[in-house]
């Protein structure tokens, strides 16, 4: 066995590990096994033979590469903003198996995905590196170009908005979550009395997405005959500070719904899709 095939041997025992990095990093099954590639082919044409870690080693390539294509992403959105939506507002289809893709971000959490392209480049690869992968701040630091105690800051300032800021009423969030969770549980299996049973009957929906003469829905089975076996790719999340659910099939965001509940009932429903109102809400994922 040669040089090279020995290179190829070791970087398919890191590939997947390589590629759940990348994916987090990046959100897009297809860009990552750019990431994923392009780390080859920077393995390839290096001397490795003093590197202890090879799997640190690879992890370090992949992590610069993503934060590159994170830092290139960022720039052509703000030289687009006024014409084109942000990718994750996107619906196209990437050149991967849509099926694995969906199993893939499903995995990793639609709303987490969702709310990590919230955060600029470095927050979310000093994110990721840490609170997923348990990687040091010291290796951490090289990576991004930053001090260690930069890197803490970052991290740190990520989770926050990850998890969500603010002091919350845990047993209020708890019972709005069974309520939600319900809900969409049961719009997912087409549940229509278990969907009825989570409404008010005089509920009202608000689309965004519908003209004004016809964006309001109201009550209850109306409701639930729209909705039932349609929330496939939503998952309950921190939306304001209240539980709310993010629509996001293949970790690609679609719309968001907020939702008004009084007495362990569901009254209200808005379901936002604008992207410039999407981007004044805080959104936190209410699992990591």
């Amino acid at each position: 066995m040669n040089g090279m095939e020995r290179k190829a041997e070791q970087f398919e025992v890191h590939r997947n590990h390589l590629q759940a990095v990348a994916y987090r990093m990046l959100g897009s099954l297809s860009e990552a096994e750019d990431a994923v590639q392009e780390t080859w082919v920077r393995l390839s044409r290096s001397d490795t033979s003093d590197v202890v870690n090879l799997g640190g080693w690879l992890t370090t390539v992949v992590s610069r590469v993503s934060l590159d294509m994170l830092r290139s992403r960022k720039s052509r959105r703000e030289e687009s903003m006024e014409t084109h939506l942000p990718e994750t507002f996107a619906t196209h289809s990437d050149r991967n198996d849509p099926e694995h893709e969906a199993l893939l971000a499903d995995s990793v959490g639609l709303a987490l995905l969702v709310v990590l392209d919230n955060l600029n480049p470095a927050e979310r690869i000093a994110f990721v590196l840490r609170d997923i992968f348990a990687i040091p701040f010291n290796e951490i630091a090289p990576i991004v170009g930053k001090s260690e105690t930069a890197v803490r800051q970052l991290a740190s300032r990520a989770r926050r908005r990850v998890q969500g800021t603010g002091k919350t009423d845990d047993a209020g969030i708890a019972l709005q979550r069974e309520l939600v969770d319900a809900f969409l549980a049961a719009s997912r299996v087409g549940d229509f009395d278990a969907l009825v049973a989570a409404l008010d009957p005089d509920v009202v929906v608000r689309d965004d997405r519908r003209t004004a003469q016809s964006n309001v829905t109201r009550g209850a089975k109306a409701l639930a005959m729209h909705i039932s076996g349609r929330a496939q790719a939503a998952q309950s999340a921190l939306v304001n500070g209240k539980v709310g659910a993010i629509v996001a099939p293949r970790g690609k965001l679609l719309y968001i719904l907020q939702f008004t509940l009084i007495h362990g009932k569901i009254v209200e429903v808005d379901l936002i899709s604008e992207p410039s109102r999407i981007r004044e809400m805080n959104l936190a994922v209410l699992d990591v």
